[in-house]
């Protein structure tokens, strides 16, 4: 009994019973535990990889059928026209990883001896693996004889740590610089898709550019509409990719799971080579396209998608929504807003914390929410999702709901505020929208 009294005594003295057990190192899984855990770290680190640099054979339509790189490449190395130089390409929302970049080529950017303005320069950036979501693909003699995409191209930008568009990747980042339409419209082929909506390449062109910055249309391969019916562009914004875990549905109008809209953008969007299989597209009435092409049962061989899928579904459920920064909303409001949003604003009820999105079928009729019905029909669901909230203050840019109809979050409490008939006061909306900031 005295050896025991000791004993406990000398434990305490060590400063006490918590710190002898916080001291004591965790036991290492064993059994299933071991696999499960080395299972989870061997399909995160493929899923990194897959997103950032898995083109699933992309190269074969933007390489070798619209010929892109020959526009970026120019007339003087190789391919037509002027070339894309670095500038050009940083300001159609191009991104370049700095992590990528020698530490030689840094130091000569600092020193400005890069010159920026030719597209030798961004022939180089492409061979280094340095521009996000793009991989050149070159010859034995160093030409660029092809390239592909991935999905970081839409889906990941930079910190702008080195400069502006240059800096270390933010994966899952949803790209609003990104001018996709754009981009596609100096391929010096667009025949696949003349042949695709049967339309001229002036028409194709039209389209693609009006989309804007941030915007790209996902359907319009589906179904054909260029346009909505009052004449504006039919692109949707590009959502983030990051805080996904634990939400049922994903893109706008919520058309399927994370891995199915990565089968469909991987085969359908991207171009890669793989099965992509949904008979909601076989609705000629609905999906005109879709329904002449069968794209709906779309099954390559070699399959360069599927077999990605799991992994990359990780993957993405691993990235968390970021922290808004310290300093960017006012800390009180914010507190003053989530008594609001919880409450007398009735936010929560379907952006339920923490997932700011509903538990279960996350959909909502258009009428519902009191929007048109545009984009929701183009759906199969022909309803909205519920979208999550988590990380909003990073994707502030190009406006709110699928297509940006509001330019910023006030708008978009006042809209709430009318189509419930909330009644909040200006003092508790201004509060709402700096708890959305920060959040």
């Amino acid at each position: 009994m005295q050896r025991r009294t000791i004993l406990i005594a000398g434990i305490l003295a060590a400063g006490g019973l918590g710190t002898l057990v916080a001291s004591a190192a965790p036991p290492a899984p064993k059994g299933q535990d071991a696999d499960i855990a080395r299972h989870a770290q061997t399909m995160l680190d493929e899923g990194r990889k897959i997103f950032r640099y898995d083109t699933f054979g992309s190269e074969a339509f933007w390489g070798d059928a619209l010929q892109l790189h020959k526009a970026i490449a120019g007339a003087r190395h190789g391919g037509v026209g002027d070339g894309v130089s670095p500038k050009t390409a940083l300001s159609v929302g191009l991104k370049v990883d700095a992590d990528a970049l020698p530490q030689a080529l840094k130091n000569q950017l600092k020193a400005g001896k890069v010159n920026l303005d030719d597209p030798a320069t961004t022939i180089a950036l492409l061979k280094l693996n340095a521009v996000v979501g793009v991989t050149a693909f070159a010859n034995p003699d160093g030409s660029v004889r092809s390239m592909g995409i991935q999905c970081a191209l839409c889906h990941s930008t930079v910190d702008d740590s080195f400069a502006p568009g240059i800096g270390r990747r933010l994966d899952g980042w949803a790209n609003r610089d990104l001018n996709v339409g754009v981009i596609v419209s100096l391929a010096p082929s667009l025949k696949p898709f003349t042949d695709l909506l049967g339309a001229d390449v002036t028409t194709v062109k039209k389209v693609l550019t009006s989309w804007g910055p941030g915007r790209f249309d996902a359907e319009l391969d589906k179904d054909g509409k260029a346009f909505r019916p009052d004449g504006k562009q039919a692109g949707t914004l590009i959502p983030p990719a990051f805080g996904l875990a634990g939400v049922n549905l994903h893109t706008w109008t919520g058309f399927g799971s994370v891995p199915y809209w990565n089968a469909y953008v991987g085969v359908g969007e991207m171009h890669g080579a793989g099965t992509f299989f949904d008979q909601r597209f076989d609705d000629k009435d609905q999906y005109p396209v879709a329904a002449r092409t069968g794209s709906g049962n779309t099954r390559a061989t070699p399959d360069r998608v599927t077999s990605k899928l799991a992994a990359l579904h990780i993957y993405q459920l691993a990235i968390p929504a970021p922290k808004a920064p310290a300093g960017s909303y006012n800390a009180a409001a914010f507190e003053r807003g989530k008594v609001v949003f919880n409450g007398a604003g009735k936010c929560a009820t379907c952006h339920v914390p923490p997932l700011f999105t509903e538990p279960g079928n996350n959909l909502h009729a258009p009428s519902e929410i009191g929007v048109d019905a545009f984009q929701a029909d183009r759906s199969p669901t022909h309803m909205y999702r519920t979208a999550p909230l988590a990380g909003l203050w990073s994707h502030q840019k190009g406006g709110f709901y699928h297509d940006g109809r509001f330019a910023t979050l006030i708008d978009v409490v006042d809209h709430y505020d009318r189509q419930f008939n909330l009644g909040l006061t200006n003092g508790q909306k201004n509060d709402v929208v700096e708890y959305l900031k920060g959040i």
